[in-house]
């Protein structure tokens, strides 16, 4: 007999949706049905006609621990992705020690139990590219964020490191993850703009062209060898570039953020240096061509991105200011709504939260509402205000308040519920889950 049934529920089956109930057993899905017998169940949740969907993932986080955990760790980052609608994240690798060998790898995998969802983690790039196939065979979901540019706490590496390390990691069969922006063309533009002190001289400083010269220069250098998946995707001019590369080169993947998506240039006047992030905003056709992108497929998923810098360290200069804005918690919350105001369809949504994620970086049994799939979904609540006091990073603020967002009743992770309105589960409840060039004897 299953362990919990899920009743009185409405699921997106065959393009509809449509009335269903869940059982679940040792943490899986064990069947779909129109009505499933209740006799001798441990656990009923009546959703009461609620919408159920896969939980997200996100698979773009800075969850900041080891090293810097005053700004956020694994226990509160997790606890935020829960309250947001996110079963499962993948950490990136720019922690105190970077996670850039054995040693900083195993040291946050310890830390890394505090998470109440389930992970990964990807670890870093650096010129010794002897560490990769010991990190691969370590359980590393991926490799990057690799920094073509200069970013806040991150070295770019040069374009022979570059090359070298996308050759490398695509011998293993391993996804590249690529921060693109040009290097040279930050520089000079950085150094014109240096006396200008208005908050939108950092997207000046980093323009369009950045980015674009950036993706260009990383398809090339991948040569349809590598996995490439290239981060934040902000400027409408690389869209066009990553389209035409797609049809070339079927291992191109990207994602692009919330704050891309729901905020402008624009927004500067209200969040003056909160507003600053690395690749920047950017102006309205560039946010509108991100929304084209996300609809027709060019881009393949929405992640977070999540950077809790305290709001204390933002309130300073633009260029003093760290880049980057907290969003794990508020990324499926945002996108619901964005559904309801038919600006994408559900099953767009859940392609570009669940399912594509899962695909792309070969997360086993996760993505997708099914029978022997993980028992991890979100009971969708109703909408309501996104106000930094109900949020749960220690970041302690968000680019979004203000806004409306559509936060689950429930998150439900293997089939146990981390979060009902509240924080329920426990601490180390969460589960790392290797990536696949893991070694048996590792995982032993």
């Amino acid at each position: 007999m299953p362990d919990l049934v899920i009743k009185n529920a409405r699921l997106f089956i065959n393009d509809a949706i449509q009335p269903a109930e869940i059982a679940v057993d040792n943490g899986k899905i064990s069947k779909i049905s129109k009505i499933i017998g209740q006799e001798e169940v441990d656990e009923v949740i009546d959703a009461k006609g609620a919408l159920i969907l896969p939980g997200a993932i996100d698979v773009h986080v800075h969850f900041r621990d080891p090293g810097m955990t005053k700004k956020e760790n694994w226990y509160t980052g997790s606890c935020a992705a829960a309250a947001g609608g996110v079963t499962m994240a993948i950490d990136h690798p720019d922690t105190i020690p970077p996670t850039i060998d054995a040693s900083s790898f195993k040291e946050k995998l310890k830390e890394s139990k505090k998470s109440i969802i389930d992970y990964g983690i990807n670890a870093g790039v650096t010129a010794n590219l002897t560490n990769f196939k010991s990190l691969w065979e370590l359980g590393v979901t991926a490799f990057g964020e690799i920094f073509m540019a200069e970013s806040t706490g991150s070295r770019n590496v040069n374009e022979r490191t570059l090359k070298e390390a996308l050759e490398a990691i695509g011998n293993l069969d391993a996804v590249a993850c690529i921060h693109a922006e040009d290097e040279e063309i930050r520089k000079k533009f950085q150094h014109l703009l240096k006396g200008n002190l208005s908050p939108e001289s950092h997207s000046k400083s980093r323009p369009n062209l950045s980015e674009t010269i950036a993706v260009e220069k990383a398809v090339k250098l991948a040569a349809n060898k590598t996995k490439l998946h290239l981060c934040h995707i902000s400027a409408f001019e690389s869209i066009e570039v990553i389209k035409k590369a797609k049809n070339e080169n079927n291992k191109i993947t990207c994602e692009v953020t919330p704050h891309h998506l729901f905020l402008s240039t624009r927004d500067y006047r209200r969040l003056g240096t909160l507003g600053k992030m690395n690749p920047p905003l950017r102006d309205f056709p560039s946010q509108q061509s991100l929304w084209s992108g996300l609809n027709d497929g060019t881009i393949d998923m929405v992640a977070s991105s999540h950077e809790p810098h305290l709001e204390s360290e933002k309130m300073t200069d633009i260029w003093s200011a760290p880049a980057g804005v907290p969003g794990v918690e508020t990324m499926m919350p945002l996108m619901l709504m964005a559904v309801k105001r038919n600006l994408i369809t559900l099953k767009k949504l859940i392609e570009v939260t669940s399912q594509n994620p899962a695909r792309i970086f070969n997360l086993r049994n996760k993505g997708v509402l099914s029978q022997g799939y993980d028992a991890d979904m979100i009971i969708v609540g109703k909408a309501q205000e996104i106000r930094k006091e109900k949020l749960h990073s220690k970041a302690g603020w968000t680019p979004f308040q203000g806004m409306k967002g559509i936060f689950p009743a429930k998150t439900i992770v293997r089939g146990e519920i981390v979060w009902d309105g509240e924080v329920i589960s426990r601490r180390r409840y969460g589960k790392f889950l290797p990536g696949k060039g893991l070694k048996i004897e590792e995982a032993d």
